[in-house]
């Protein structure tokens, strides 16, 4: 009799420490991080001011925490093999871009016209953004230009337009895989002189497993549709 109840006493006191331990664990996925990155990427487990710039810390984005399937499906964009330069130098493929919302366009860096228009486009959405959603978030310019538009040019081109930050990401491909992109974008473009493009004036937005979800057509178009698909990709 003394063993039975021996071995339920163990018993409970096992369940009451697992449940303690569960209840830790869940608790320490909660973090805090301050918006301005003064300390790069350490968080917090509670509540506070950033000792630094004394700014609220913020809840990290429960989108960023989610653990992604690694299957991708037949109309996700990280089918495309291709390899890509960035503005930084280093080549990789889009489905190194996988795990966040991306926000896409199409241009060339020697655009006086459309060109300029979009980039402030995608500033303003990226502005628009609330800060909770930001990290979840990356935009990416591709080049339709590659022959002219290397890495160099389009770091030159993300500094002179104020949009040089970690969220901000520029590729140039080969004229095979920016014509395939494209095609999947459903931009339409058509070299007329050397150094000049007529072309479609699409926003493109993806979820995080790379499908297509909104397009925004058009120049300084209202963008609170768009706005607000990019919150609702984060979130889901």
């Amino acid at each position: 009799m003394k063993s039975i109840k021996f071995i339920l006493i163990f018993t409970i006191l096992t369940l009451l420490v697992s449940c303690d331990k569960k209840s830790k664990d869940e608790t320490a996925k909660i973090e805090y991080q301050c918006p301005m990155k003064c300390e790069g990427e350490k968080v917090y487990s509670k509540k506070g001011t950033c000792p630094v710039c004394e700014m609220d810390l913020r809840l990290l984005s429960k989108a960023s925490k989610k653990v992604l399937s690694t299957e991708i499906s037949e109309e996700s964009i990280f089918n495309l093999t291709s390899s890509w330069n960035t503005e930084e130098g280093k080549t990789i493929t889009l489905k190194e871009l996988k795990g966040k919302t991306l926000v896409m366009v199409m241009v060339y860096t020697t655009c006086k016209a459309a060109c300029p228009r979009l980039t402030g486009d995608m500033r303003n959405i990226e502005q628009k953004i609330p800060a909770e959603y930001k990290d979840d978030v990356q935009f990416v310019f591709i080049s339709i230009d590659p022959e002219n538009d290397t890495p160099e040019k389009l770091k030159q081109f993300a500094v002179d337009n104020y949009i040089d930050g970690e969220q901000w990401t520029f590729l140039q491909g080969t004229e095979s895989n920016v014509r395939e992109f494209a095609n999947v974008l459903a931009v339409k473009y058509k070299q007329i002189s050397p150094l000049d493009f007529s072309h479609s004036n699409i926003i493109s937005v993806f979820n995080p497993g790379g499908e297509l979800v909104h397009q925004q057509e058009g120049l300084g178009v209202d963008n609170k549709e768009t706005i607000a698909k990019i919150i609702e990709t984060v979130n889901q």
